[in-house]
């Protein structure tokens, strides 16, 4: 059975901004109180590495693998074969008013998930957190 978190944000900014937010990956740390340091490009196909504030002792090496500006993102990590999978997705919704509803989930699966995911920390509060700061940062301007 997969595991999965998820955090979301109305925010009061069009899906351009807050995408120009998202993948400028440099500023995460100034703007993300979840994120350490986030290096690489952030387009697709490209790896890029992110230190966490869950474990700031450990690098995650990620892979790009969606990009469809201004709408969904996906990183993934894993183990071959598929035996562990992590993709986080991050969904941007134009809304009505001009707005951008915004969510980030992260699902875990493969074989190996459950032992897997014993080790994982609970990244509802992080994700929660991702999200606010995201609206803050995309409201200012």
């Amino acid at each position: 059975m997969p595991v999965s978190y998820a955090g979301s944000s109305s925010i009061s900014a069009p899906p351009d901004r807050v995408w120009a937010r998202l993948t400028d990956a440099a500023s995460y740390p100034q703007w993300n109180p979840t994120v350490v340091k986030l290096d690489g490009a952030i387009a697709p196909g490209q790896k890029i590495k992110l230190v966490s504030t869950l474990d700031p002792k450990r690098t995650f090496s990620l892979k790009v693998a969606e990009l469809d500006p201004p709408r969904r993102m996906v990183w993934s990590s894993g183990m071959p074969l598929g035996l562990f999978t992590g993709r986080r997705t991050f969904t941007l919704t134009p809304r009505a008013d001009g707005g951008t509803d915004f969510t980030m989930e992260e699902a875990f699966s493969g074989p190996m998930a459950p032992l897997i995911t014993r080790a994982i920390p609970d990244m509802t509060e992080s994700f929660a957190q991702f999200a606010a700061a995201l609206k803050a940062t995309a409201e200012a301007g």
